[in-house]
């Protein structure tokens, strides 16, 4: 059986730890998507420490209130306080006399059981609890309840927290802990369940790649196989036109006007609340090439989601089949799984370049003109240097040729053209042969490896 993992989330614990050393009072909100590991940070900050620890549910305010002084009687009797939460915390207050954490896990849930119940929370903050030395924890998965109830600038709660952390997917290098496999195999992990450690959870068992999919993705009650219109509804009470959005972008519809004709929305004016929530909930980017300006109009939009991408590519593109016949959904994703990993490599090697270091670089990203496009251009600006990098997802990749045809490429960028000076990496699998020469690296998995820092790959 295999068991939950908690990895490389040093800098939050560390955050955390350092807050609950003062004896001021602490308003942290803890925020992300769903699955990111939230309530496992929590458990781990609070273990060994006088706490509260409250999940909130769908239930009404009595039942919710009822549930916190039974979750709260290790500590504290609460029996004799009204069902009301500003007389919950006066009492407290009052009466507890240790240094204690109180966490409400899914506060959102708990805001929809009572109008203005953000009101009352910034009441009980501002009456009973600034001048204690409580640490309160408000922790949820829905960012735009989170957003609009704790904190946005209207928020009641803005100005009482005294920090947040907005948990994010881990970085792949944060996923390599995860598995006792081979750097090829966690990269196509990767470009399933992306840096979400729920998903990447289900995916250490000692089984091959695509019966993992099968089983944990495509299989009809399958613990993945809903979780993207879950999310989505969780968000919007009204999905549908998020969905095609996603589906277009899916597909390589990028640019605005291509998505507007395949959602048939008509107008710029009515699909850009759209992609702003999309874009807000991290779900999209709109990047523009690297050497243009935020807004130039060649923007286009990218699903900023690894298990999102692969869903819209591989579950709601092929449903039918999926509904009747998973193992032959199975065969159909197969033959197509190699270039969805090549894009996502693509963004690894982008890491790695950053963990790397040498050259400096203060701008990383792509660049495209017409039909041609370079998968990775870094820029240095204050010394005029750049970067160009190919990315293969293959193996025994002819170098020269690539390096050959990115040089061509690279004459189109303009960017302080004859004053620059110039890099070339191409990133693969594995290579021919190895090139030397001045300002030419080569990356194939056993250097990546090392980047990373995976087991097996010293130097």
């Amino acid at each position: 059986m295999i068991t939950k993992t908690f990895f490389n989330r040093e800098e939050e614990l560390s955050f955390l730890e350092e807050k609950y050393k003062g004896d001021k009072f602490q308003l942290i909100p803890i925020y992300g998507r769903r699955r990111v590991g939230k309530t496992e940070l929590i458990l781990q900050f609070i273990k060994d420490k006088k706490a509260i620890y409250f999940l909130a549910t769908a239930g009404t305010k009595k039942e919710n209130i009822e549930r916190f002084k039974g979750a709260a009687k290790h500590l504290i009797d609460l029996s004799p306080v009204k069902d009301d939460w500003e007389a919950v915390f006066g009492y407290i207050k009052d009466n507890l006399k240790v240094k204690a954490i109180v966490v409400i896990d899914e506060f959102p849930y708990l805001v929809e059981t009572e109008k203005g119940l953000s009101f009352i929370f910034q009441a009980s903050v501002d009456l009973h609890l600034k001048d204690s030395g409580l640490f309160l924890i408000l922790c949820g998965s829905s960012l735009g309840m989170m957003y609009r109830d704790v904190l946005s600038y209207r928020a009641p709660l803005y100005g009482r927290r005294t920090g947040q952390i907005h948990l994010k997917e881990l970085r792949f290098k944060g996923t390599i802990n995860f598995f006792e496999k081979p750097l090829g195999e966690i990269i196509n992990i990767y470009a399933i369940c992306g840096g979400v450690p729920a998903y990447l959870n289900e995916f250490r068992e000692k089984k091959a790649l695509f019966q993992l999919v099968e089983e944990k993705v495509l299989a009809k009650n399958a613990v993945l196989r809903e979780e993207v219109p879950f999310l989505l509804r969780q968000e919007f009470r009204d999905p549908k036109v998020y969905m095609a959005i996603l589906a277009a972008i899916s597909l390589g519809f990028r640019n605005l006007g291509k998505i507007i004709n395949y959602c048939g929305l008509g107008s710029k004016t009515g699909i850009m609340p759209y992609l702003h929530a999309l874009g807000s909930l991290g779900h999209i980017k709109r990047e523009v090439p690297i050497t243009e300006r935020e807004r130039s109009r060649k923007g286009l939009y990218f699903i900023n989601d690894r298990f999102f991408e692969f869903w819209f590519k591989f579950v709601r593109r092929n449903y039918d089949l999926v509904e009747r016949d998973v193992k032959m959904a199975v065969e159909k994703i197969r033959p197509e799984f190699d270039e969805h990993v090549g894009s996502v490599f693509e963004g690894i090697c982008k890491e790695a370049l950053l963990e790397l270091g040498t050259p400096p670089f203060t701008k990383i990203g792509r660049w495209w003109h017409g039909d041609e496009e370079i998968d990775i251009v870094a820029l240095n600006e204050k010394e005029k240097q750049i970067l160009f990098g190919e990315c293969k997802w293959g193996a025994n990749v002819n170098a020269e040729k690539v390096l050959r045809a990115l040089r061509e490429k690279a004459e189109l960028v303009e960017w302080h053209r004859n004053k620059r000076k110039e890099h070339y990496a191409v990133f693969a699998k594995s290579f021919k042969e190895e090139i030397q020469e001045p300002n030419v690296m080569l990356f194939d998995l056993e250097r990546l490896g090392r980047i990373f820092e995976c087991p097996g790959f010293g130097d």
